[in-house]
Protein backbone atom coordinates (compact mmCIF):
# COMPACT_ATOMS: atom_id res chain seq x y z
CA UNK A 1 0.00 0.00 0.00
CA UNK A 2 1.52 3.30 -0.59
CA UNK A 3 1.13 6.30 1.55
CA UNK A 4 2.55 9.70 1.11
CA UNK A 5 2.09 12.31 3.82
CA UNK A 6 2.30 15.94 3.15
CA UNK A 7 3.46 18.22 6.01
CA UNK A 8 5.20 21.71 5.92
CA UNK A 9 1.72 24.26 5.24
CA UNK A 10 0.84 26.83 7.28
CA UNK A 11 0.13 30.68 7.28
CA UNK A 12 2.68 33.02 6.03
CA UNK A 13 2.31 36.45 4.58
CA UNK A 14 3.06 37.76 1.63
CA UNK A 15 6.41 37.81 0.36
CA UNK A 16 7.41 34.91 2.90
CA UNK A 17 8.89 31.62 2.23
CA UNK A 18 7.68 27.69 3.59
CA UNK A 19 8.87 24.21 2.68
CA UNK A 20 6.55 21.54 2.11
CA UNK A 21 7.67 17.89 2.64
CA UNK A 22 6.10 14.26 1.23
CA UNK A 23 7.27 11.58 2.21
CA UNK A 24 6.53 8.22 0.78
CA UNK A 25 6.14 4.21 1.84
CA UNK A 26 5.26 1.08 0.18
CA UNK A 27 6.73 1.91 -3.25
CA UNK A 28 9.96 1.72 -4.63
CA UNK A 29 10.54 6.36 -4.38
CA UNK A 30 13.96 6.38 -6.43
CA UNK A 31 12.39 5.25 -9.78
CA UNK A 32 9.03 7.13 -9.73
CA UNK A 33 8.56 10.99 -11.11
CA UNK A 34 6.98 12.64 -8.20
CA UNK A 35 4.46 15.75 -8.03
CA UNK A 36 3.08 18.59 -6.62
CA UNK A 37 -0.24 19.40 -7.08
CA UNK A 38 -2.22 22.24 -5.58
CA UNK A 39 -6.46 23.16 -5.65
CA UNK A 40 -8.07 26.78 -4.62
CA UNK A 41 -10.69 26.92 -3.37
CA UNK A 42 -13.83 27.07 -6.26
CA UNK A 43 -10.48 26.16 -8.82
CA UNK A 44 -9.33 22.87 -10.27
CA UNK A 45 -6.43 20.80 -9.03
CA UNK A 46 -3.12 21.95 -11.20
CA UNK A 47 -0.03 20.97 -11.33
CA UNK A 48 2.21 22.99 -9.44
CA UNK A 49 5.93 20.89 -10.29
CA UNK A 50 7.63 17.79 -10.87
CA UNK A 51 10.63 16.04 -10.69
CA UNK A 52 11.75 12.48 -12.39
CA UNK A 53 13.89 10.00 -10.84
CA UNK A 54 17.02 11.50 -12.13
CA UNK A 55 16.29 15.03 -10.99
CA UNK A 56 14.99 16.48 -14.04
CA UNK A 57 12.25 19.52 -12.93
CA UNK A 58 9.11 20.71 -14.81
CA UNK A 59 7.30 23.83 -13.56
CA UNK A 60 3.97 26.08 -14.02
CA UNK A 61 4.38 29.01 -15.52
CA UNK A 62 2.88 30.51 -12.32
CA UNK A 63 5.82 29.55 -9.88
CA UNK A 64 8.88 29.19 -12.17
CA UNK A 65 11.88 31.13 -10.67
CA UNK A 66 9.91 31.22 -6.89
CA UNK A 67 8.99 27.16 -6.18
CA UNK A 68 11.75 24.75 -5.83
CA UNK A 69 11.36 20.94 -6.13
CA UNK A 70 13.45 18.73 -4.97
CA UNK A 71 14.12 14.81 -3.87
CA UNK A 72 16.32 12.78 -1.27
CA UNK A 73 16.18 9.07 -2.31
CA UNK A 74 17.29 7.97 0.59
CA UNK A 75 14.71 9.32 2.62
CA UNK A 76 12.26 8.80 -0.10
CA UNK A 77 11.06 12.42 0.31
CA UNK A 78 10.03 15.30 -1.99
CA UNK A 79 10.23 18.78 -1.32
CA UNK A 80 8.73 21.76 -2.51
CA UNK A 81 10.43 25.13 -1.14
CA UNK A 82 8.25 28.18 -1.78
CA UNK A 83 9.47 31.75 -1.88
CA UNK A 84 8.03 35.35 -2.40
CA UNK A 85 4.94 34.03 -2.24
CA UNK A 86 1.26 35.47 -3.66
CA UNK A 87 -2.13 35.57 -2.43
CA UNK A 88 -2.69 33.55 -5.12
CA UNK A 89 -1.02 30.23 -4.17
CA UNK A 90 -3.21 30.06 -1.31
CA UNK A 91 -4.64 25.98 -2.03
CA UNK A 92 -4.41 22.90 -0.55
CA UNK A 93 -1.21 21.17 -1.67
CA UNK A 94 -1.51 17.55 -2.60
CA UNK A 95 2.02 15.39 -3.09
CA UNK A 96 1.36 12.75 -6.31
CA UNK A 97 2.54 10.08 -8.06
CA UNK A 98 1.47 11.01 -11.23
CA UNK A 99 -0.36 8.48 -13.44
CA UNK A 100 -1.21 5.75 -11.01
CA UNK A 101 -3.73 7.23 -8.75
CA UNK A 102 -2.00 7.71 -5.76
CA UNK A 103 -2.61 10.87 -3.57
CA UNK A 104 -1.18 12.50 -0.32
CA UNK A 105 -4.18 14.00 2.54
CA UNK A 106 -2.88 17.48 1.38
CA UNK A 107 -1.37 20.32 3.46
CA UNK A 108 -3.11 23.51 3.73
CA UNK A 109 -0.92 27.41 2.48
CA UNK A 110 -2.50 30.20 3.28
CA UNK A 111 -0.96 33.54 2.20
CA UNK A 112 -2.69 36.29 4.20
CA UNK A 113 -1.70 39.48 5.69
Amino acid sequence: QVQLVESGGGLVQPGGSLRLSCVASGTIFSTNTMAWYRQAPGKQRELVALITPGGGTNYAGSVKGRFTISRDNAKNTVYLRMNSLKFEDTAVYYCSVPGTGYWGQGTQVTVSS
